[in-house]
């Protein structure tokens, strides 16, 4: 797999749990002024509460149960998401928790940065990375490609 240059402006995927919602949206609107430069993708409700909270364009996608974790998964193997921001509650069992898994372990996968919990997200938010352009190595998965089955 070749390396990947990330823009300036990233794209930035944000996932909350029910649990986690609320600690999601105040952690958005303190750091809206940085948000404010990159292009936010989120997941249903989630995406309508960030976009009413931070009075800006959000691109919404399913509710994670219907779908959601694995629309941001795709964009991700697509490579048109470049941070996963994710408050998932490790206190609940959640209905779609392979769906969770799989979002979590593509963006392993594809080496992505992840956020999950408020202290993550902000190292990540106010690295000076976030600002600039920034080359992705990929893991070599040449030996798991021409593997015989």
């Amino acid at each position: 797999m070749e390396n990947r240059t990330l823009l300036a402006r990233k794209r930035i995927a944000l996932v909350a749990h029910d649990n986690k919602k609320k600690e999601l949206i105040e952690w958005a609107e303190f750091n809206k002024a940085t948000l404010q430069k990159h292009q936010l993708f989120a997941t249903g409700t989630t995406g309508r509460l960030l976009e009413d909270t931070l009075d800006m364009h959000i691109t919404k996608l399913m509710s994670g149960p219907l779908g959601g974790d694995q629309q941001i998964g795709a964009l991700i193997s697509e490579g048109k998401i470049d941070v996963l921001i994710f408050f998932w509650d490790p206190m609940s069992a959640q209905p779609h928790d392979p769906d969770i898994k799989a979002l979590l372990r593509l963006g392993v996968v594809w080496n992505i940065p992840i956020a999950c919990d408020r202290t993550s997200a902000d190292f990540i938010l106010t690295s000076p990375l976030m600002n600039e352009p920034f080359e992705v190595i990929m893991p070599d998965y040449k030996s798991y490609l021409n593997r015989n089955v």
